[in-house]
């Protein structure tokens, strides 16, 4: 059996793993949290990680909840492509899933119960269909016997389980107000409606079954867009302020409900409608301040976004704007250039700054004052260094000037026969009056 530590709490336990896990973690599925105890999402998860061992233990789960130390025994999270942390997975057999939900206890659990289940459940009577199909808001069914196509649903099934659930049924089994133009076919159930998978419209199967997977509205946010990026669809946003009750703000939510729910023939291939409480991530997404309540468009898959060139005043006014998008008449903005993406290193490396000493003023002095002193400081050393070097130049200058000044008029023996050479140059009427002078002197 696997060594390991049992930290009760209540009813429940979290087993502490260590290197034997390795050996004997086929025996039993593992819903694993791979922390590291620096990390402050560890920390946090904790508490719900226990949590989420009481529960799976009360309601006699087979799965084990357990937690592994990945800096003390890297290899073995190594091994199964832990990159970061927390990292959730259960392990069930040779198969790892990862976890990639919001970190709750609910969410958690469901996600543990749904991989660890049956990868296609059975819905072997009308009463069972409308019992899951309650309990479930987007719903993916097999109809008909063996076929490639249902291989092909298994294969889907074993990669995706960990995002929905995966049904199989006869025809019989299905709501009468379902028509199906053939047989086999794959279904999915949501918004009070059902599609039906067309291989020559909708391409691969899987994904069309990652682009589904979804409501056809959504309240959005910054997990949900990152979850939506792998869909390839765009995504309509009405950002509104949930907690204001004005017209506008309920008006343009209202918009947005309405072309999801009329038009979702013309447009859930290529769109997925929802709404966003506050504009604080839309912001940093698009690196420009919109004010609410607005509308925009998103494009993950390369960061264009779309906003709409008049006032949305009606449901008519926003069919318009996308049929625009889908035409390419509206003007797209942002995208993943190399201007956009230097621009985005300022715009994060400036929003780090604010967040910094918004949060903690003395933080941010201490983190970018130091340098910034220091830079200063050698600043300075360099530029007096500079200056007295000049002053050393200057008045070495000014000696070697002073001593040609000092030469400039010769030495004694110099200036004696320049006063010689001036005799020279006397005319010989001034020698003669210069003898005559000196006899009388005598």
């Amino acid at each position: 059996t696997v060594v390991a530590h049992v930290v009760a709490s209540g009813a429940g336990f979290v087993e502490d793993l260590d290197e034997s896990f390795k050996e004997n973690r086929k025996d039993d599925i593992w819903l694993v949290d791979f922390y590291a105890p620096w990390c402050g999402h560890c920390k946090k998860l904790e508490p719900v990680w226990n949590e989420v061992g009481i529960e799976m233990r009360n309601m006699g789960s087979p799965v084990k909840v357990g937690k592994m130390d990945a800096t003390s025994f890297s290899s073995i999270a190594s091994e199964f492509g832990v990159r970061g942390y927390p990292t959730i997975k259960l392990l069930k057999g040779d198969l790892a899933y990862n976890y990639r939900g919001p970190r709750t206890k609910d969410d958690i659990i469901e996600f543990a119960n749904r991989v660890a289940g049956p990868l296609i459940r059975p819905l072997p009577s009308q009463h069972m269909f409308e019992h899951v199909q309650k309990r479930h808001r987007v719903l993916f069914v097999y109809v008909g016997g063996e076929s490639p196509l249902k291989e092909k649903y298994i294969e889907v099934a074993s990669e995706l389980i960990v995002y929905t659930y995966f049904f199989s049924a006869s025809e019989d089994v299905l709501p009468e107000y379902v028509t199906l133009p053939e047989l086999p076919a794959v279904m999915v159930f949501k918004d009070g409606t059902y599609f039906v998978y067309d291989e020559y419209e909708d391409g691969d199967l899987s994904s069309w079954i990652n682009r589904e997977r979804f409501q056809g509205y959504l309240h959005v946010d910054g997990f949900t867009l990152y979850e939506l990026g792998d869909t390839g669809k765009l995504v309509a946003i009405a950002v509104i302020d949930d907690k204001n009750s004005s017209v506008e703000h309920t008006r343009l939510k209202s918009i947005i409900q309405e072309v999801a729910r009329d038009y979702r023939d013309h447009f859930h291939r290529d769109f997925q409608f929802g709404h966003m409480d506050g504009n604080d991530y839309i912001n940093s997404l698009l690196m420009d301040d919109l004010t609410i309540p607005t509308i925009v468009v998103l494009n993950t898959s390369n960061q264009q976004y779309f906003l709409p060139d008049r006032h949305i005043e009606s449901t008519e006014d926003m069919v318009q704007f996308i049929n625009n998008i889908l035409d390419g008449t509206a003007e797209a903005q942002g995208g993943d250039g190399l201007l956009q993406r230097i621009k985005r290193i300022i715009y994060d490396a400036k929003s780090t700054i604010v967040s910094v000493f918004k949060s903690s003023p003395l933080l941010g002095c201490f983190l970018f004052g130091l340098p910034l002193g220091v830079i200063s400081i050698m600043c300075y050393g360099i530029c007096t260094a500079d200056t007295e070097g000049e002053v050393f130049e200057h008045e070495g200058a000014k000696k070697e000037s002073g001593d040609r000044e000092l030469t400039d008029e010769g030495s004694e023996e110099e200036q004696e026969e320049e006063k010689n050479g001036k005799y020279t140059e006397l005319s010989d009427g001034e020698l003669k009056q210069k003898d005559i002078m000196e006899k009388k002197k005598d």
